[in-house]
């Protein structure tokens, strides 16, 4: 009971004897009294985790699918909703952990109690959640960090900002002891305090976008937790975001401590809003479905807990390079590992797949430092590009050699994202090509590997979502970013909690390559070891004069080019691969290139997305070749493209694979 008065204890008021009296006879009538193996005449199982006690109390009869809810904060606090959901066929479960005021440390508490009651006790794999006061910086810190695991959530006067409480920076009554714990615990300045941007309040489009129906109960005299700094704030931004919600004020009964507590009128009504959400109990596609560990991340698992410092690499196209699934990625590693020290290197590029991949890994990450754990993607974009078969597994071959020749102890997860011909591919019981190749090198060299493009394929099936409603677009929106993320934290957390005994095994030596045209050795080759004469310029800061955007990257840095017919290159390189990485756009024209004495042939450097960008285009030249020395001969041939406006050629970086 001192818990939870410390919440509204200090300088700025005092309560009344009569006041604190009345408190104490409401709090006296609503504690259970009973053995701590019951609980209002229901089974009570207690257990700890990490050091906190906890417990679930069991319905005499459970409804099929174990439905459940879980109380952050104050369990014994207006429980009727409660006994009413037990009598229906709920579990309710809770954790203690307050005065830890719904930080990182007590999320990764609430994701070891989930697990344990879903996988061990086997309670349905979405929870509906209650609140009390700042019970809601648990409910909505866990909920917005698994919006795929909410059913819905119920608030009772809900804190939803720090700066109002404990802060009271704004109108409501704070409290001076309890906002310097709170700094403690989150390590904040007063400055990083008033700047935090991850309150209940904030952030709320992910929570949004899985429909997650949310009701708060509020006092309209609140002055603890007033509702324009907290409830209606909320509210405003997660129905802009496209939430469900609904408040409802309790003015009737005595309106206690500041309007901050009241009688609940209708407590069957509220339990009806959550078990309506919650049941008939809804059964997801496992996420399990959908990766694979193989030899797991031991590696970077002894990066991170021993050396306690690690770098994170994050290779791929746009839907890498786009804000979403990476920086979750980035805040559950810093989370589940506080005392390590991360870099992160966000390496991805639109329109860019396994073959660009190849040539810039040397250069956009190993050139960085040593990386100790790399995410690459590439099915998308080889989809998109039209990259041939043999190419993508070169390519992506050469990625894997050539990271793990950097450090041997490198982990690697291989993913596939989803696209709509993937999803059309997987509906006619075809697997994408781009995805088995992915798998197949994965597989040959014992990597984890996240098959995303089959899990939105079979969800969808599974009515759990869809395409046009949800997805959105292959670039997800805030839905599909939370699933890409659930399912990567799976495979994550999996390979953390069941990490192997014994020594950590000495790194293997890589076996024999699949092809040996891979392109382990790719690098980008200085278009100033070119040769040529009349018709070929190097602009050292080329930028478009036609106002056509372009790539990060890709803008103001030398370009070598030319649009006069006839104007000859000739490259003279050692390796076994051979390319161009140019910028193609509206202008793009078509040359003619040889290899050494082979005969010219022609290409068309003009795309369907040319008349939109000056779009990053990578193209091999020169394959399989004998080891040694070569010459790339490049002539501009005076033709193009119907839609093409000219005949140029602009080359940012040549390709060699030594």
């Amino acid at each position: 009971m001192q818990g939870y008065f410390s919440m509204f204890s200090g300088s700025y008021y005092k309560l009344s004897l009569t006041l604190l009296l009345t408190i104490v006879f409401t709090f006296a009538n609503g504690q259970d009294r009973s053995p701590t193996n019951s609980w209002k005449g229901f089974e009570k199982v207690g257990f700890s985790v990490d050091g906190h006690n906890a417990y679930y109390v069991k319905p005499a009869h459970a409804l099929p699918g174990n439905p459940w809810v879980w109380r952050a904060s104050f369990p014994d606090w207006h429980t009727d909703m409660d006994s009413i959901l037990l009598t229906k066929g709920f579990f309710v479960a809770y954790i203690s952990d307050d005065d830890q005021y719904g930080s990182p440390q007590a999320m990764q508490v609430w994701d070891k109690l989930y697990d344990y009651l879903t996988t061990k006790i086997n309670l349905a794999p979405k929870v509906a959640l209650e609140a009390v006061s700042r019970g809601a910086l648990y409910a909505y810190g866990w909920a917005k960090r698994n919006p795929d695991k909410v059913t819905c959530v119920y608030a009772e006067t809900p804190v939803c900002d720090i700066k109002s409480w404990p802060g009271g920076k704004e109108k409501g009554i704070g409290d001076t002891a309890l906002w310097s714990q709170l700094k403690a615990v989150y390590h904040f300045t007063e400055e990083q305090a008033m700047a935090y941007r991850d309150n209940p309040v904030d952030n709320l489009e992910g929570l949004a976008s899985f429909r997650v129906p949310v009701l708060h109960v509020i006092g309209l005299e609140d002055k603890l937790a007033p509702p324009a700094e907290n409830s209606y704030l909320f509210a405003q931004r997660y129905i802009a975001a496209g939430g469900p919600m609904s408040i409802h004020p309790v003015t009737i009964g005595p309106q206690e401590l500041m309007g901050h507590h009241f009688p609940i009128d209708r407590p069957d009504y509220y339990a009806d809003f959550i078990f309506n959400n919650s049941f008939p109990v809804k059964e997801p596609l496992p996420y399990s479905n959908y990766y694979e560990k193989a030899s797991g991340l031991k590696n970077f698992y002894k990066a991170v807990t021993t050396r306690k410092m690690a770098t994170v690499t994050f290779l791929g196209g746009s839907i890498t390079y786009n804000p979403g699934w990476r920086q979750k990625v980035c805040r559950y590693l810093t989370e589940r590992f506080p005392d390590a020290e991360f870099h992160f290197i966000a390496a991805g590029i639109p329109s860019l797949g396994s073959l660009p991949h190849a040539f810039r890994l040397q250069r956009d990450v190993l050139d960085s430092g040593k990386t100790d754990l790399l995410f690459v993607e590439a099915a998308v974009n080889d989809r998109a590009n039209s990259t041939d078969s043999i190419t993508q597994v070169r390519a992506l071959e050469g990625i894997i050699r050539h990271a793990k020749k950097s450090n041997p102890d490198m982990d690697i997860v291989m993913m596939a994202f989803a696209d709509p011909d993937k999803t059309g591919d997987y509906n006619k019981g075809i697997v994408p090509a781009e995805i088995a190749n992915h798998r197949l090198l994965s597989y040959y060299y014992d990597l984890p590997f996240i098959n995303l493009g089959k899990e939105v394929s079979d969800k969808m099936n599974h009515h759990e979502f869809n395409w046009d409603d949800d997805f959105k677009d292959l670039h997800p929106a805030a839905f599909g970013q939370e699933l890409y993320f659930a399912t990567i934290k799976g495979l994550l957390q999996d390979c953390f909690d069941h990490q192997p005994g014994g020594l950590p095994e000495p790194a293997r030596s890589l076996p024999k390559p699949l092809d040996k045209a891979n392109l382990q050795h790719g690098k980008y080759y200085n278009i100033r070891n070119a040769v040529y004469r009349n018709g070929w310029t190097i602009t050292p800061q080329w930028h478009p004069s036609d106002g056509l955007p372009t790539r990060e990257g890709f803008v103001n840095i030398p370009v070598l080019s030319s649009d006069t017919p006839g104007a000859e290159l000739s490259l003279p390189f050692k390796g076994t691969a051979v390319g161009i990485a140019i910028v193609s756009g509206s202008d793009a024209g078509i040359i003619s290139y040889a290899v050494d004495k082979g005969e010219y042939r022609n290409l068309d450097m003009y795309t369907q997305w040319s008349a939109m960008l000056h779009l990053p285009w990578y193209l091999l030249l020169g394959s399989d070749l004998k080891p040694g020395n070569h010459v790339l001969k490049i002539r501009i041939s005076g033709q193009k493209n119907k839609a093409s406006k000219g005949t140029t050629c602009r080359i940012v970086n040549f390709l060699i694979n030594e």
